[in-house]
């Protein structure tokens, strides 16, 4: 298994950067369509309605899809041995931030279906939030590439 694992790493590393990506970029997206949502939505029934599709096929075609194969060729990369030293700090900061970017996706679900069911906050709360993948993405790729 190991040797298996060590094999396939280079692609199973450039699958998870991908699955990354995909994942990112909804992270960044979704936010501010709540903003749209939020700020335009109560001016008409066909604005509402095409903001809900929009972020129901943003979360559940890409954004979850790419949570699940970021988290599954993560934790395979991990489990290569000789890829994590988990004496030092970088990779507990790495872990702690991911598992803050997967709480702040299980918040935009919770926030798509209040605004499902019309319950909308104030765009500025959104924009605010907008901010938390970005900052969490610094944190995870300086405690990659640094490694401190």
């Amino acid at each position: 298994m190991t040797d298996l694992l060590t094999s396939l790493y280079p692609y199973v590393k450039a699958f998870h950067i991908m699955a990354v990506i995909s994942w990112m970029a909804g992270l960044f997206y979704l936010p501010r369509l709540f903003v749209y949502h939020a700020e335009r939505g109560g001016t008409g029934v066909e604005p509402v309605g095409s903001f809900i599709i929009m972020e129901d096929k943003l979360l559940c075609v890409i954004m979850r899809p790419a949570m699940i194969a970021t988290w599954l060729s993560g934790l395979c990369l991990v489990l290569t041995p000789g890829i994590v030293a988990w004496s030092l700090l970088w990779p507990w900061v790495k872990a702690a931030s991911v598992l803050a970017m997967t709480w702040f996706h299980l918040w935009c679900g919770s926030e798509r279906m209040r605004m499902k069911a019309g319950k909308t906050q104030a765009g500025r709360r959104y924009r605010i939030m907008n901010e938390v993948p970005t900052l969490l993405m610094i944190v995870i790729v300086l405690s990659v590439i640094v490694k401190y």
